[in-house]
């Protein structure tokens, strides 16, 4: 019998009204952590919530949380996705990057999980490095534990990604040999079936790096040490998940070479991989790119369906 990793969080879910109501018109939140949130500085709730050009941005998260999307039964396929919003670990573009995103998954019959996670801040945590990256495994192990309450199979979790939230959903999947949560169980499943990765930040290299990313993240003065064990392109082996990526020639921001070194690394360990590079898009458009008639969502649904996902 499988060993629940949350188990007085499984408990409350299967309780829960929602717990067996699919299709709900208002998505459902979730604390992440039942008994104190690991590595936490105590400290007063300063979480700030602003829309700004329609975009909704959420600054200082001191309390992690997951939004629940889940889809009509007569749809429901049984995958899930946990979305990591991005905003530079500076903030997270909670709407474009999030819950817009989530209710397209439900749409197709995929229950979808908006990540509200902490970001690098040595006011909230005591290593803020691994803050982000907590919180997503906890996430992942929560949507496991809930499988059955939810009617979701347990080798279709996977993690998507945009931006810096990219960043983090790639650290999951290639950083899942050890688990970053104290008193883990030791057969904890922390590696997600497969990765979604939009316009996401994956190397540290100076010449295609987005430099603030890694900043917040670790600080001004990392080590090139502590640069390399976060470039993630770095840490693909065979076991590294499927792979879909989406990127803009013309990012500014986030140079397309982030997801090309990350597609070669893919490419170099036989892990199945598909990459989509527009001639212009910009950073940061979310499901719909404007320069383009061309649906990535609709190409990453397709690549979900060849895989068996």
């Amino acid at each position: 019998m499988k060993k629940l990793r949350f188990p007085l969080l499984a408990a409350i879910i299967t309780l829960m009204p929602f717990a067996t109501s699919y299709g709900q018109k208002i998505p459902v939140e979730l604390p992440l952590y039942t008994k104190g949130i690991p590595n936490e500085k105590p400290g007063p709730d300063e979480e700030k919530t602003a829309t700004t050009n329609g975009i909704l941005r959420i600054s200082n998260v001191r309390t992690p949380s997951v939004y629940v999307y889940l889809p009509a039964p007569e749809i429901a396929t049984g995958t899930a996705v946990l979305i990591c919003p991005g905003g530079g670990y500076g903030i997270l573009a909670a709407s474009h990057e999030g819950h817009d995103v989530a209710k397209k998954f439900k749409e197709q019959g995929i229950a979808a999980f908006v990540l509200k996670y902490r970001l690098p801040d040595a006011k909230t945590s005591s290593d803020p490095s691994i803050a982000p990256l907590q919180d997503a495994q906890q996430a992942l192990g929560m949507i496991r534990d809930s499988a059955t309450a939810w009617h979701l199979n347990l080798n279709k979790v996977g993690i998507m990604g945009f931006s810096a939230g990219g960043h983090l959903a790639a650290t999951v999947g290639t950083h899942f040999q050890k688990s970053y949560l104290p008193n883990a169980a030791k057969e904890a499943n922390v590696r997600p079936d497969f990765m979604l990765l939009l316009y996401p930040v994956i190397s540290s290299d100076k010449a295609i790096a987005h430099q603030g990313s890694f900043d917040k993240l670790l600080g001004k003065e990392a080590s090139q040490a502590r640069l390399l064990e976060f470039s993630n392109e770095k840490k693909v082996t065979p076991q590294t998940p499927p792979t879909f990526l989406v990127h803009a020639s013309d990012d500014k921001a986030v140079p397309a070479q982030n997801s090309i070194v990350f597609y070669e690394a893919l490419l170099q360990n036989n892990v199945p991989a598909e990459l989509h590079i527009y001639q212009n898009g910009g950073h940061g458009f979310g499901l719909n790119n404007p320069t383009t008639s061309d649906v990535w969502f609709e190409r990453c649904i397709n690549w979900m369906k060849s895989n068996k996902l």
